[in-house]
């Protein structure tokens, strides 16, 4: 039996309109969309074009949410199956398939139309080839099929900073690669400390996340190894590329020394669960304040205050 055949009717439009917002994973697209802000603010230098931000942020928060529409659809057999997602809108028989897909059709076309008409082509491509990465190599071709589904298919929630660095300039530079490479490297430890809180969710529906195929202790090394990539790999954007100063850096130091000892605890109790969830939260926060710190820096104020004092 197939719980997407059921009809559930919603008791009002509202409760129509909250199952499709549910259909975009909203709790997701925040994080993507700092890194398209920060990735936008550096290339303006801090003078950032206020309606070329909008329509970015928002081409790109649309793009999201069908790429997320699209991989409830794909994914509606293991959502059901696993308590802990079979309420969803698919699973629980209160949006049907067909319709989902309708919905993440127009999204997608409206974040292609926006992107294209106010920004440019290539801003508008990037973000049509993330929902494309997304779900053809991440959502088909790897996360049943590979423990490295996450490693590889994290290239697509890197694609926003190419997303707003292109939305600014109409190319990619070395700086928007290294932003890209950034949040590439930074997505291993961050999932896979989800996936050590939800190793029994994903062993369940015969999921290959890493904690699944070569247990905690491996896991938790490979989260350690990358999370001493991506700590250094961040001052990148100080030298050599030079595209963010001492303010960066100050916070970039900080926030990854904080990144590395949690990274370390989980590696030493990589079976505890509230470790690994700690550094789940915390890698959320890190990645946050660390494009904040990218804001900040490169606003003219901030140069003004560090010519001053030095």
């Amino acid at each position: 039996m197939t719980v997407t055949n059921a009809s559930r009717l919603h008791d009002n439009f509202l409760q129509v309109i909250k199952s499709y917002y549910q259909l975009t994973k909203p709790r997701i697209i925040p994080l993507l969309l700092i890194t398209t802000a920060a990735a936008m603010w550096i290339a303006s230098q801090g003078r950032i074009d206020s309606f070329i931000f909008c329509i970015t942020l928002l081409g790109g928060t649309l793009a999201a949410a069908s790429a997320q529409t699209l991989n409830c659809i794909y994914d509606q057999d293991i959502d059901y199956t696993m308590l802990r997602t079979r309420a969803r809108p698919i699973p629980s028989g209160r949006v049907q398939p067909r319709h989902a897909l309708i919905f993440a059709i127009v999204l997608a076309s409206l974040s292609f139309s926006l992107l294209t008409l106010f920004v440019n082509l290539l801003s508008a491509f990037l973000a049509l080839s993330g929902i494309i990465f997304y779900m053809l190599i991440y959502t088909h071709l790897l996360k049943r099929h590979s423990p490295q589904n996450i490693v590889i298919g994290g290239a697509a929630g890197a694609i926003p900073t190419l997303v707003g660095w292109a939305a600014v300039t109409g190319e990619l530079s070395w700086t928007a690669w290294a932003l890209f490479a950034l949040v590439f490297l930074w997505t291993p430890p961050h999932f896979w400390a989800l996936a050590l809180m939800i190793k029994d969710d994903y062993a369940q529906v015969n999921i290959p996340m890493m904690p699944v195929v070569e247990g905690e202790e491996s896991t938790s090394q490979q989260i350690w190894w990358y999370t001493l990539i991506v700590v250094p790999f961040s001052l990148v954007l100080v030298y050599p590329l030079g595209s963010l100063g001492i303010i960066y850096t100050a916070i970039a130091l900080y926030l990854g020394a904080n990144f590395l000892f949690k990274a370390w605890d989980v590696k030493q109790h990589p079976f505890d669960k509230d470790k690994a969830r700690s550094l789940f939260k915390y890698s959320i926060l890190y990645m946050m304040l660390l494009c904040t710190g990218m804001v900040i820096d490169s606003l003219p104020i901030s140069h003004h205050l560090i010519s001053v004092i030095w």
